[in-house]
This record gives structure tokens, C-alpha cells and sequence, in this order.
């Protein structure tokens, strides 16, 4: 039970990173019609910011002003660069978008270096926010922090006790996530900036026939979608990794997601996050193939079964091409996404 809870949690974190991400491409995409090839280097662009300005302020002071920078560039790549091929259709906005991704990928290798950095998250998110326990005797028990060292260790030796701590880093993630998909929602469908935005993507010149400066509307809210991938940079590099090679790890996925729940739908990414998120973590945890579970259920395979060399392929082996397969099957049976209001 402590595994199904703990990696249930596990993916529901890693599918929130995704949210994270996601959710600045979206709002782009849906506000703009500009598919951002860059997003995911601007999220790597912000773990590297937020580990320069922690050096010097801290964690808590890196994770403000580390979106505040990436979101600036990212309004100003759209006022320099961007709004130029703007007029020209969505070929030339691809390609300088994916142009500057690996412009900025250079220039992160240039600055900071090829070598992984060790950007630490702050004290108070280091150790575990909680411990499941599991006591063959005494059954499932939660501890907030760490578990004391006689409270994994069973007197008796016949006694299984099994002690599962999930770290704060992941439970705060999993808040920040929380927070900024309600924040978005409600600067969207509840203010006056959520109504100027959305009205300046489907009625932009009776918007600009009010007074309003539609292109600045436009860099504005590429400027904020590059933000929200900057705080997820600043998160995801204190908890995982902060190296070049972060930005292709979750460029494609991302894509994936966005896809999979509905170009434009903040809430099909918010519910196509979670969904591959804990897919692929469940995958990834349970490491069986379908020999091994022919064996564990008493079936009887012949040898050439037994010798073939797909049936052997595990879960956790499969477990990065499981999104791509999804989106497959999403395109052929439901072309717009789970909530998508448009078609692909």
C-alpha cells in the first residue's frame, strides 16, 4: 500500500512540474497562436538564474526575481524578434523559436558551463516532509518529518517495517503548482487583464478600437508565460537537476501535454500533466515484463516466448515512449485534445 501512495504522490508531483511548464505554453498559445519551440529553455534559463541569484540572496529571494528575469527576456525576444515574423504566419514564428532555443542553450553552456551545478534548495525543504510507515503489526502510520531511527526498525526481526519518506521539495512543488493554476484562472476568467487578453486574441481590432495597445497585450503575456517556465526552472533545478541537457529532457513532453489535452485548455493541461505524470512514474516503478507476469500468475510460456526479446522489454524500459504513444492514440481518436476547444 505505502508503494501505491508513495509513487501515486511521486507522479502527482512530476505531473505538476509538467503543469508548470505547460501552463506558460499554453497561455501563449492560446492568447497568441504561437506554438513556443523555446519554452523549455526558458525554464532551463531559470534554474541557472535562480542558482546565480541564490549565491547571493538566497532561495526564497531567487525563486521572485528568477521569473521576474526570464519573463523580461522573454517580453523582450517577442518585442525584438517575435513581432517581426508575426505578420509573415506560423512557419517563421517556429522557426526562430526553435532557433533561439539552442541559441539559448549556448549560451547557457558559454556563461555557466557544461558540468551539473549543485543549486541546494533552501534548509527548510531539505529532508522529507512526511514518512509512511508501514508496520507489519501495527499497519499504515504517517509521520510529519523524518521518522525516527527505532520507528523503522522492527525489535522483532520476523516483524517487516518499512519507512517511505516523501521530501518537502516535491510537496512544495506540488503547492506552487496548486497555487499557480488557481492564480492563472483567476487573472484569466475574473479580471479585467484576463478579459482585455482573451478579447485581444479572438477581436483584436475592436480591442485595439477601445485604447488598448494589442501587441503590447501580446508581449505582455509572452513575457508571463516565460515566467511561469522561469519559477518552474527555479523548482525543478533545486530539485532534480540544474544542467544544459534539462531543457530537452522535458522540451518534447511538454509538447506532448499540451497536446494530449487540448491546445489552448489551461485546464486539459492541467489534467493531461497529471495523467502522463503519474502514468509514466507508475511505469517507471513497476519494473515487470510480460514474461515475468506470465510467471508470477503460474502461466506457462514456450521457449520461444520465453527467449523473445520484446516480451522481455519492462515497463520501466517502455516508460519514456509511453506519452508519445498516448499522444498517438489522442490524435487518431480525439484530434482536439481531451478538452481542447479547437481542432489540433
Amino acid at each position: 500500500m505505502e508503494f501505491f501512495i508513495i509513487s501515486m504522490l511521486n507522479g502527482l508531483s512530476y505531473g505538476l512540474l509538467l503543469f508548470m511548464l505547460s501552463s506558460g505554453l499554453t497561455l501563449i498559445f492560446s492568447m497568441m497562436g504561437v506554438l513556443n519551440f523555446a519554452h523549455a529553455s526558458f525554464y532551463m534559463l531559470g534554474a541557472y538564474i535562480g542558482y546565480s541569484i541564490s549565491r547571493f540572496t538566497g532561495f526564497w529571494p531567487a525563486l521572485v526575481l528568477a521569473p521576474l528575469a526570464v519573463g523580461l527576456l522573454g517580453a523582450l525576444f517577442e518585442r525584438v524578434f517575435l513581432r517581426r515574423v508575426h505578420k509573415f504566419g506560423h512557419v517563421p514564428e517556429l522557426l526562430i523559436t526553435f532557433g533561439m532555443s539552442y541559441v539559448i542553450i549556448e549560451l547557457v553552456q558559454l556563461v555557466w558551463g557544461r558540468i551539473t551545478l549543485e543549486f541546494k534548495p533552501p534548509a527548510s525543504l531539505q529532508g522529507p516532509v512526511f514518512t509512511l510507515v508501514n508496520d507489519g503489526v501495527k499497519g499504515i502510520s504517517l509521520l510529519w518529518g523524518a521518522a525516527p531511527a527505532d520507528v523503522c526498525s522492527a525489535a522483532d526481526a520476523a516483524v517487516r517495517v518499512v519507512c517511505s519518506p516523501f521530501p518537502a521539495t516535491r510537496g512544495f512543488m506540488m503547492l506552487v503548482a496548486l497555487v499557480m493554476l488557481g492564480a492563472v484562472w483567476l487573472l484569466l476568467t475574473r479580471t479585467r487583464i484576463g478579459l482585455v487578453i482573451q478579447a485581444s486574441l479572438t477581436h483584436p481590432e475592436a480591442v485595439q478600437a477601445l485604447g488598448h495597445n494589442v501587441p503590447r497585450v501580446f508581449m505582455l503575456v509572452f513575457g508571463a508565460g516565460s515566467a511561469l517556465a522561469g519559477l518552474a526552472g527555479v523548482i525543478g533545478g533545486s530539485t532534480f537537476l540544474t544542467e544544459p541537457a534539462m531543457a530537452a529532457a522535458v522540451g518534447s513532453v511538454i509538447f506532448v501535454v499540451v497536446v494530449v489535452g487540448g491546445l489552448g485548455s489551461l485546464s486539459g493541461a492541467f489534467f493531461a500533466s497529471v495523467l502522463i505524470g503519474v502514468l509514466q512514474t507508475f511505469a517507471v516503478a513497476m519494473d515487470h515484463s510480460l514474461v515475468s507476469l506470465a510467471q508470477q500468475w503460474g502461466l506457462s510460456l514456450g521457449p520461444a516466448s520465453l527467449n523473445n526479446s520484446y516480451l522481455k522489454l519492462t515497463l520501466a524500459q517502455v516508460a519514456p515512449i509511453l506519452p508519445y504513444l498516448f499522444l498517438v492514440l489522442i490524435l487518431i481518436f480525439r484530434p482536439r485534445g481531451l478538452l481542447g476547444k479547437r481542432e489540433g
